[in-house]
């Protein structure tokens, strides 16, 4: 890793990285995008089930709890462009990059942006996110409130059951907001690749992703490519916790030992 990526770590690091089990002997890092509306703590039992052997670093997006009072961004690329130096010297030990949903489509371009800077990853993992190249017309972020909240709730998110408490509604709605047009609006710049292995995890009845639009995520790595598809929609891993980390962890440790 360079050391001017190095040199750009600051204490803006604090504001976007939760380390809810520092891990100091870890073997490697596991960097979680949240999805639309979510937040780092939705990553808290991930990172207490790999600790201490995988350290996990949750990214808090601005606008949300303890960072609600901060300016939401509103596209991929000002999340990725804001992250990059944020996450390049955690790369000191063989960095994955786990992503669901709009957290899958960061993931990409944040993947990218570290590359160029010379770090190598250790993989991306996208999850329920369809590649970047299969691109639907969607403007659920253009909705009513009314109408976003019942988009949301339609996908079961973890989220979705505080939406009835008006005074956490008038929180996180812009959030919402935000992150939906950030997903929707998103349109690869080019058809660049990332060089490092890709794990893409789905569910087999996500409206938000067919098997055949994740699948296309083997058009955008130049490396090793491998699908798993789970029973279930568009928050699939929910139900199956232990399957997914099982997955994730199977994923580390071949790259572990590919690089030993």
């Amino acid at each position: 890793m360079a050391e001017g990526m190095r040199a750009e770590m600051s204490d803006n690091a604090d504001s976007w990285v939760r380390r809810f089990h520092p891990s100091p002997g870890a073997a490697a890092r596991l960097v979680c995008l949240p999805h639309a509306g979510g937040s780092a703590s939705y990553f808290f039992p991930v990172s207490r089930a790999l600790a201490p052997r995988v350290e996990v670093l949750a990214i808090q997006y601005p606008g949300r709890q303890d960072r609600r009072q901060e300016k939401c961004l509103e596209s991929i690329e000002a999340l990725a462009d804001a992250l990059v130096g944020i996450v390049a010297p955690y790369a000191d030990k063989p960095l994955t990059l786990f992503g669901h949903s709009l957290g899958a489509s960061l993931g990409f371009e944040l993947a990218l942006r570290l590359e160029r800077a010379g770090v190598r990853l250790a993989g991306l993992i996208p999850s329920a996110r369809r590649a970047p190249s299969a691109v639907r017309d969607e403007r659920n972020h253009l909705l009513p409130d009314d109408g976003l909240l019942r988009e949301i709730k339609q996908l079961n998110g973890t989220e979705s059951q505080l939406l009835d408490d008006d005074e956490i509604l008038r929180m996180v709605l812009p959030s919402i907001r935000a992150d939906y047009k950030a997903a929707e609006t998103y349109r690869p710049a080019t058809l660049e690749q990332v060089s490092c292995p890709v794990l893409a995890l789905t569910g087999d009845a996500d409206p938000k992703a067919t098997v055949a639009e994740v699948a296309q995520w083997e058009n955008h790595t130049t490396g090793r490519f491998e699908m798993e598809v789970y029973p279930g929609g568009h928050f699939y891993l929910n139900a199956i916790v232990p399957q997914v980390l099982a997955r994730i962890t199977k994923q580390i440790d071949s790259t572990l030992a590919t690089a030993e």
